[in-house]
């Protein structure tokens, strides 16, 4: 498996991961985002409670705090849709496999090359040849001159000799 796949593969695993685990939360909280700001507010004011407050108020930021908790999460109901969260993240996986092996398996865009060529003769100050193109972009040979002779044709191109110049 090559470097590509292995990395296709993580990054496909990490974004289904991350989509289930964002989808039991959505479900863990019913969806109460409102709720959830709420108990983050409350914590927050717990926080700066703790540094100030009297052990009685701080208690009672406690309680109230854990009330909170207790009425914005429903553990029982997310365990409930747990092969959902699980399906959705299989499904974002797969997607994210699927968009990125048809990017490696597509032809190469032609605007994507042109980029290339562009930036490399605006690094060369508006010339270069085609062994500076082989040499400094990833392109082949047979992509180098398909691109420069596209580029020839639409007129954003000169040619001098075996230099090339931005039009």
């Amino acid at each position: 498996m090559g470097a590509v796949n292995v990395l296709k593969a993580v990054l496909s695993a990490i974004t289904g991961c991350a989509a289930a685990l964002i989808a039991y939360s959505v479900f863990y909280v019913r969806g109460d985002l409102g709720g959830v700001m709420a108990y983050l507010r409350a914590r927050g004011a717990l926080r700066r409670l703790r540094e100030s407050g009297a052990p009685e108020q701080v208690s009672a930021a406690q309680a109230k705090l854990h009330a909170l908790g207790q009425q914005v999460g429903d553990p029982a109901l997310a365990a409930q849709w747990l092969p959902l969260a699980a399906l959705t993240g299989l499904l974002i996986a797969a997607l994210v496999w699927w968009v990125f092996t048809r990017r490696q398996e597509g032809p190469p865009r032609a605007d994507i090359q042109e980029r290339m060529v562009y930036r490399l003769a605006h690094r060369l100050g508006g010339r270069f040849t085609l062994d500076d193109l082989r040499a400094r972009s990833p392109l082949t040979d047979e992509q180098a001159r398909a691109v420069t002779a596209r580029l020839l044709d639409l007129g954003r191109l000169t040619r001098d000799g075996d230099t090339y110049r931005l039009n």
